[in-house]
């Protein structure tokens, strides 16, 4: 099975992790831990890349970035963030999707952020006449993570823009920011495999699985737990100069250098 297909089917039963890389070494530790899958942090690849998360960092940096990640994940499937596809053209957006296709991912996020559902749908309906019908497209719908419009009829614009992006071709439906039981199970209804973002008021695995989610993404999480660590060694070590936190801290270098040697 390509690994086009590959992720397809992961979507299809059970509950796909996706601890979310940022770079070739987070991809390869994601892989050796066990993920199915590799899925791109935008707000992280942009922090490893020295901008700040919702910039719009050079092309050619971020194709570099994706493709060192697809080579560390090897034959493990490989998904991009390409947050809104950095323009509202969707011949633009199209021709740099097709663009992170040829670094081998093959999936994508895109998101509609704050703007018109129809923009992205229009998105969408370009991506998949551009790159052809194995790229999965993860239609990332920002309602409740930006509070956008009122509460008692979010989950009915849910519904409407959900609809418009399966038209246009969306496979998946992200909808960061729901974490109760009754939302998620009307989302899970809707028809396309529901992604979740990882919240501290969200259940474990099994009762996500219950409730309908298909994919649960860590998003910038673990990026962000992994530069508070290396602040605190920073600041400890440039306090007082002791070796030990770090040292003991540390994982092994072999085991670590070996995962950059396959």
């Amino acid at each position: 099975m390509s690994p086009a297909a590959t992720f397809r089917s992961l979507h299809e039963t059970g509950l796909l992790i996706l601890p979310n890389a940022w770079d070739a070494a987070s991809a390869a530790l994601s892989v050796a831990a066990g993920a199915k899958a590799v899925a791109t942090t935008s707000a992280g690849v942009a922090w490893a890349l020295g901008w700040p998360d919702a910039a719009t960092p050079p092309e050619g940096e971020l194709l570099a970035a994706l493709a060192r990640i697809v080579r560390a994940s090897g034959s493990t499937p490989v998904s991009a963030d390409v947050e809104g596809g950095f323009s509202d053209d969707p011949a633009t957006v199209a021709g740099g999707v097709r663009r992170v296709w040829e670094t081998g991912a093959v999936g994508i996020n895109i998101e509609d952020a704050d703007g018109p559902a129809e923009r992205l749908a229009d998105k969408i309906a370009a991506i998949r006449a551009g790159v052809g019908p194995d790229l999965f497209i993860n239609a990332r719908c920002d309602l409740w993570l930006r509070g956008i419009g009122p509460v008692e009829g979010r989950l009915d614009e849910a519904a409407r823009r959900t609809e418009l992006y399966r038209a246009a071709g969306a496979d998946g439906l992200f909808m960061p920011g729901v974490t109760d039981e009754a939302t998620t199970r009307a989302l899970a209804g809707f028809g396309l495999p529901l992604n979740l973002l990882a919240r501290a008021t969200l259940p474990d695995a099994a009762v996500l699985e219950a409730w309908g989610v298909r994919r649960l993404s860590a998003g910038s999480n673990i990026a962000a737990a992994a530069y508070a660590a290396s602040d605190r060694l920073t600041r400890g070590f440039l306090a007082d100069g002791s070796s030990a936190a770090q040292t003991v801290e540390a994982m092994d270098y072999g085991a670590l250098n070996a995962l950059m040697s396959r």
